[in-house]
Parts: C-alpha cells; sequence; structure tokens
C-alpha cells in the first residue's frame, strides 16, 4: 500500500511537492489545519519563508500538533524553510519552531535571491549520478548533532542535507528538479518503519 504524504500548504511550494508526491505514486494531501494530520504516513514541510510559515503555523493551530508529531519521531521532511523550522537550534536571526532536529543552522547563508544557486551533490543514499541541487535563499547547517547523519555536503564540506531518525531535512529544493530520488527515498524510509 502507498503511503499517504501530508505538504504542509500554508506557504511556499507546496505545489510542486505534491506533483512530485504524485508522479511516484503515493497520495498527497495538503495539509492547512490541525484535523488533516489524522491518517497521514509521513509529512513535508516545504520552502518558503520560514517566519511566515510560522505565523501560520500558529493561526491555524498547527504549531503544537506539529511539535508533538515531530517529537514521537513521526517521518517529517524539511526542505529548506522545512529544514530551519526542524532545527533545534538557529542562527541569531530566528526562534526554533518544531525544535525536533538536533541541527544548528543558519537562515539565509548564501544571501538575497540573486545569490541562489545550483550544484551536482555526491548522495551516497541515492547513488549515483550526483544530485543537481536547486539552492534559493538557502540556509546550511553549521553542526550536528551526535544522532544526526550528514547525507549530502556541498564541495568545500558545508553539510546541507541530513537526517536524525525519520526526520530528514535538505537546504535545497529537490521538488524543483526532475530527480525523484528524494521524494523515493523518504517514502522507503517512511515503508521500513511499517
Amino acid at each position: 500500500m502507498m503511503a499517504t504524504i501530508g505538504v504542509l500548504a500554508l506557504q511556499g511550494d507546496f505545489r510542486e511537492h505534491r506533483q512530485v508526491l504524485e508522479r511516484v505514486g503515493a497520495t498527497a494531501r495538503e495539509v492547512r489545519l490541525p484535523n488533516e494530520l489524522d491518517g497521514l504516513d509521513g509529512l513535508i514541510i516545504p520552502g518558503g519563508e520560514s517566519t511566515a510559515i510560522v505565523r501560520l503555523m500558529r493561526t491555524s493551530h498547527l504549531l503544537e500538533p506539529l511539535r508533538k508529531l515531530a517529537a514521537d519521531d513521526f517521518p517529517i521532511w524539511g526542505t529548506c524553510a522545512g529544514m530551519i523550522l526542524l532545527a533545534k537550534r538557529l542562527d541569531d536571526t530566528g526562534m526554533p519552531a518544531l525544535e525536533a532536529m538536533d541541527i544548528a543552522v543558519r537562515r539565509n547563508a548564501f544571501g538575497r535571491q540573486v545569490d541562489s544557486f545550483e550544484a551536482d551533490l555526491p548522495v551516497p543514499v541515492l547513488g549515483d549520478p550526483p544530485f543537481h541541487a536547486v539552492f534559493i535563499r538557502a540556509p546550511v547547517i553549521e553542526d550536528v548533532g551526535p544522532g544526526v547523519e550528514v547525507l549530502a555536503r556541498l564541495s568545500d564540506g558545508t553539510p546541507v542535507a541530513a537526517r536524525q531518525g525519520h526526520l530528514l531535512a535538505t537546504a535545497f529544493h529537490p521538488e524543483l528538479t526532475r530527480d525523484d530520488r528524494f521524494h523515493q527515498f523518504f517514502l522507503r524510509r517512511i515503508a521500513q518503519q511499517e
């Protein structure tokens, strides 16, 4: 049975994640209210503007239910802003939201929108070829706790993808490429826990 994956649909590029999930055969459901978390096998928190997403999570009463899910090791994948929301520690530009993943994150690590870039990343858990990653006002992981596995690094060694238990974080936007391997990896991890 294929997984039902929620995509937090408050702000950001949630439609693109939904389209990739459908392309790889998963059932995708947009999540805007707490009751829409019921019956999910996993959740993706998309890129967007992290401060706006946190504000909307509060007004739609999703912040506490999401904190509880993350604390219970429910499968959650955060991309770009979603990675910021998962982090236990942030630089001085923000306050942690879900405080779930033992990583320290620096927001907008590469500068403004005009400083966005693309890079081919070796990602051993995905195999060959390297993953073509799209970085848009991207954060980076500055430090990882002992239970965190770094999955991908930039050529200078900076971590940009990691996992801890059933939590996954990428500083880049896999949903903006035609390479579905990260979405398939997330789905495989969910299938392994069932």
